[in-house]
């Protein structure tokens, strides 16, 4: 019992000093309150997509003013979503990478300067997905096209985030 004891008063003295010293050199977990404030912006593009607008359902929940005559002009290409099949073909249940890739440009309205031009932004997921089962198969690839969609979203804006700020 005392062997128990000490066992488990060793663990949590570990775990003490490793959230001491993570806190200590300024680790923070991500948060939505990490997203960088922006200038507004006009999206352009198109925005007919789920990452369009879960990229404005971002922005305006960080408190970014999304409208037509904005400083910065945000172009969105239409955004492609790669299915690759990992492992053997004899197998039904099978890993699949899924890459989403959107072209993203950035424009000073006040000068027309390209601040981004075509920049190639993409994010990546892996699931397990059983190819003969076509109704479920269906489900999981849409879930995982909307996670890939919220995961790019906030990859735009942290990269948006990053510009200089117009004048």
């Amino acid at each position: 019992m005392a062997a128990l004891s000490r066992r488990r008063l060793l663990a949590l003295g570990g775990a003490a000093a490793t959230a001491a010293l993570l806190v200590g050199c300024g680790f923070q977990l991500r948060s939505a309150d990490s997203l960088p404030t922006l200038p507004p912006l006009s999206l352009e593009g198109d925005t007919s997509t789920p990452l369009t607008r879960e990229l404005e359902s971002v922005l305006t929940r960080q408190g970014t003013e999304v409208t037509a005559n904005a400083p910065w002009r945000v172009t969105l290409g239409a955004p492609s979503v790669e299915n690759r099949a990992l492992g053997s073909e004899g197998r039904a249940n099978r890993d699949h990478e899924l890459t989403m890739r959107v072209t993203l440009s950035v424009q000073r309205r006040q000068d027309n300067a390209y601040v981004l031009n075509n920049e190639v932004m993409s994010t990546s997921t892996r699931i397990r997905i059983n190819d003969d089962d076509l109704l479920n198969r269906e489900a999981l690839l849409e879930e995982a096209n909307l996670t890939l969609a919220r995961q790019l979203a906030r990859r735009i804006v942290e990269r948006l985030g990053t510009l200089e700020a117009p004048s």
